[in-house]
């Protein structure tokens, strides 16, 4: 519930200054998005203060009719607005929650926070009131809510912003356990992380198959992923290093994320592969992933040997006789040597490869 005052347009009209005619004052509503409207009653107050018409005890010393100033409860607390009597000593305090009700009549409503992607969050005041015992004060306090303040992500919240002030798992839950206990009937869709250059298919996370796992939403968010999707992208090589999914898919907690690939891109086929021979010296070398993967997975390979990024890295015939690169199987014992029948590779039915820079 936003406590901002809307500004006091005062109006204030006199019949006459002699004694024998009397002030026509009105009351004065301010309106709020998430609660009843409060009333200020000029007879009330002008009665209670005994102060016969003398509408220079507020005007303009307080309210400056001109300026039509806002104040906010924050600001009421300092002396400023109403807060000039209702400071406990003249009035009642602003600062006292059991006075809340005084001026502020009916029941607050719930609000409700827009999302984009996933289910409103609804934020219930009738049992926060419960819980705190009617202590307005413990989120209107400037602080926990600050006037003005638009709504914030959650990774502010987990930092003990707004709602994570208090929704930090020691003085209630926190915000990041079960995002479905504030956005009702939360279902997360399944994401999917184009790969660019479109090199492979997409990679596609099903929410649904991990949730059912009984995995928490704070075992991802936002130690990490963000809660918003784009723009992160992490690299395989960076997963395999134990980076965003290679967290727990490293071949203990889960399956690595250099096992199968088509487990999480889906109908994944990687071509065949041309590599150029420098200078043009023979012809260039074709590389069959469907042969390989006949025999072979994709972890036995990369990133060990191979990062997945064709052309980054390049090894001479000399490097390969050494066990380096396709030489650390192509040694004769587990797979036909490099320095055999050289035709096994380098066919003339090959793509022709740019040349290789030297």
């Amino acid at each position: 519930m936003k406590l901002l005052f809307a500004s006091l347009s005062i109006l204030i009209s006199l019949a006459a200054t002699h004694p024998g005619y009397t002030a026509e004052t009105k009351d004065i509503e301010f309106n709020f998005n998430n609660a009843d409207k409060v009333v200020f009653s000029h007879d009330f107050h002008l009665k209670l203060a005994n102060v016969n018409g003398n509408c220079k005890m507020c005007h303009n010393a307080i309210f400056d009719i001109r300026k039509q100033r806002h104040y906010s409860m924050q600001e009421m607390q300092k002396t400023k607005g109403c807060g000039a009597c209702h400071s406990g000593v003249k009035a009642f305090s602003v600062s006292d929650e059991k006075s809340c009700v005084r001026c502020h009549k009916g029941k607050p409503r719930d609000v409700v926070f827009k999302a984009k992607g996933v289910q409103d969050a609804l934020f219930s005041h009738a049992v926060h009131i419960a819980k705190t015992g009617g202590k307005c004060l413990s989120c209107h306090n400037g602080k926990t809510i600050i006037p003005g303040q638009k709504n914030i992500s959650m990774a502010q919240m987990e930092q003990g912003k707004k709602c994570g002030v208090c929704h930090n798992g020691k003085v209630a839950f926190s915000v990041t356990t079960n995002c479905g206990r504030c956005h009702k009937g939360m279902n997360p869709k399944d994401i999917t992380f184009a790969i660019p250059g479109k090199k492979a298919t997409p990679a596609l996370f099903s929410h649904k198959v991990h949730l059912g796992m009984d995995f928490k939403c704070n075992v991802c968010h936002t130690r990490l992923f963000p809660f918003k999707l784009a723009p992160l992208q992490i690299s395989m090589t960076a997963m395999e290093s134990g980076k965003g999914c290679g967290a727990c898919h490293n071949g203990k907690d889960a399956f690595s994320v250099a096992g199968d690939c088509a487990k999480c891109h889906t109908g994944y086929v990687p071509g065949a592969m041309t590599f150029a021979v420098p200078d043009n010296a023979c012809e260039p070398a074709l590389f069959s992933h469907e042969i390989h993967l006949g025999m072979y997975k994709c972890n036995d390979c990369h990133t060990k040997l191979f990062p997945y990024k064709h052309g980054v890295k390049h090894s001479g015939m000399g490097a390969m006789i050494a066990g380096k690169s396709c030489g650390s199987c192509h040694n004769g014992k587990d797979a036909f040597a490099t320095t055999g029948d050289c035709g096994k590779c380098h066919q003339k039915t090959a793509v022709p490869a740019k040349p290789v820079k030297k």
